[in-house]
């Protein structure tokens, strides 16, 4: 096995062991963990934009000339998926739907982040290393959101607990795996197109997910969480250039 890959293997299962310890914050210290969750998703947010349009993006056009088709149609993807996935839940009715529906969008948004992980780390150790930093990031706040969702969904803790884990933490390390047998078949202009849509990814997460969740609840050092995902991916981008 190519050594990026087992690089990739291991972000996936680190993001797997951040989404269960944030489920383990929510189910052990629950308002701990609700009160600092906006702090974690702007710190991701940061990383996050920063990596999508100084290095992932480059590298993306850099490998196909139509990445900025790609980045579009990435960005596009997920905010549809989003709202769909919002349209379904605010047009049921009965309430375990409340916690359901979210629940599969969430587990498809975390298979995709195996997939992404897969891809980034084959371009090259940095990229997914850029990548994987606000990925893993953001899967804090993702586990503690898919808990309460199933929570609200009228779900024992104990029942919320297991399928949020299965969902939002279990699927990452999957979709790494399922996509690392394929991706050394694609050619560079293939691989290029994937990163685009991958950076589509990142900037919808990012700057139309989770910042205008963090706004909305104001906190007071929110800007300086999202100043330090920017330095901290900034920094790492000119040390190893």
């Amino acid at each position: 096995m190519n050594s990026h890959y087992g690089y990739a293997i291991l972000a996936s299962l680190l993001a797997a062991g951040v989404t269960t310890t944030g489920l383990y914050v929510i189910r052990r210290f629950g308002t701990w963990g609700q009160y600092n969750a906006s702090y974690f998703s702007c710190f991701a947010a940061g990383v996050l934009i920063s990596v999508a349009f100084l290095h992932i993006i480059p590298q993306a056009l850099h490998m196909n000339e139509q990445a900025p088709v790609y980045l579009l149609g990435g960005y596009l993807a997920f905010h549809l998926l989003n709202r769909f996935i919002h349209a379904y839940v605010c047009d049921s009715t009965p309430d375990t739907a409340i916690g359901l529906i979210p629940l599969l969008g969430i587990g498809l948004h975390s298979t995709l982040d195996g997939v992404v992980y897969a891809i980034t780390f084959s371009v090259s150790v940095l990229t997914g290393t850029l990548a994987g930093i606000g990925m893993v990031l953001h899967e804090f706040p993702e586990g503690i959101v898919t808990y309460v969702l199933l929570l609200r969904g009228g779900f024992t803790p104990k029942k919320a607990w297991l399928l949020a884990f299965l969902a939002a933490a279990l699927t990452t390390p999957i979709g790494t795996l399922l996509a690392i047998p394929i991706i050394h078949q694609i050619n560079e202009s293939v691989l290029g197109a994937l990163l685009a849509v991958s950076a589509g990814a990142f900037v919808y997460v990012g700057a139309t997910h989770l910042l205008p969740l963090a706004e909305r609840e104001d906190r007071p050092y929110s800007l300086a969480a999202m100043g330090a995902g920017v330095l901290v991916a900034l920094g790492i981008i000119l040390t190893h250039g």
